[in-house]
């Protein structure tokens, strides 16, 4: 089962426009095993993170064992329409020829952009809906894949090796994103944090704007921005959209500590 939430983001949004902030926390929703069974789903996570010295990363560098990862990124405008039982998330995700070891997912229009859904309570079920079928998705695989005969022994060690678990799940009005990890690489996942930027009504509502995730992978600083920017295709709707990013690139910012030396601005990451 999915945990429920609930929460009213606008006044925040509005707040951190007229000073100039972006809504930068550790408040997101993701799963983590507890234990060799299934966990409670996209539960709220509270994990205490332990932070390396520079002298001890230092020691336990070896220059010639660089790890090396392939990461899926897309972004999927669904126009408002939710998501059916039986959608076909494969073919998006490519599961069937490639696997890779993480995948972030940034969608738009997850809900109708009126009113209610802008000014109300995030629409939590839609979200929960979709991180189903990507779920769902990624965990149905086989273990040899030029062989449509399973051998039941594989099978289990292949899921054991490859389940992928969400490390951040992060919504605001119709943005979503949804960052997903092999069971093996999520350990070498460090200081998951979340940043939100309102750019629409009034200039700070979030039916437009951004939902950015910066998490550090071994000690690489990685950034993704999901984002919906100002339409139009008149003469001067790209400078509303220009304006946007400008807005996003500046009061984008994440939460860190005297004693970690965190990026905390989009641009500051290694990756982006």
């Amino acid at each position: 089962m999915f945990s429920k939430q609930s929460e009213v983001m606008w006044p925040r949004l509005v707040a951190n426009k007229i000073l100039k902030k972006g809504l930068g926390s550790n408040s997101f929703v993701a799963d983590f095993p507890k234990s060799n069974t299934q966990p409670d789903l996209l539960e709220v996570p509270s994990i205490e993170h332990r932070s390396l010295s520079s002298d001890s990363i230092l020691n336990n560098i070896n220059h010639k064992d660089l790890q090396t990862y392939k990461v899926f990124v897309s972004t999927w405008n669904v126009g408002g329409v939710t998501p059916n039982g039986d959608l076909n998330m494969e073919d998006w995700l490519d599961t069937f020829n490639t696997l890779c070891d993480i995948y972030v997912l940034g969608f738009q229009e997850m809900v109708p952009l009126r009113a209610s859904n802008i000014l109300g309570s995030e629409n939590m079920d839609i979200s929960r809906k979709w991180n189903s079928l990507i779920r769902e998705a990624l965990n149905k695989r086989k273990c040899n894949k030029e062989d449509n005969m399973q051998v039941e022994s594989s099978t289990t060690d292949c899921l054991d090796d490859q389940d992928f678990w969400c490390i951040v799940s992060k919504q605001m009005v119709g943005l979503l994103i949804s960052v997903w990890v092999r069971r093996n690489v999520r350990p070498y996942i460090r200081h998951p944090s979340v940043s939100c930027v309102g750019c629409g009504i009034m200039g700070c509502l979030g039916n437009k704007g951004s939902v950015s995730v910066r998490f550090q992978l071994h000690e690489t600083s990685f950034c993704f921005v999901c984002n919906h920017l100002a339409s139009g295709g008149k003469e001067g709707d790209e400078k509303h959209r220009n304006s946007d990013v400008s807005e996003i690139l500046s009061r984008t910012y994440f939460p860190t500590s005297l004693s970690l030396h965190l990026p905390r601005k989009i641009l500051d990451h290694e990756y982006v």
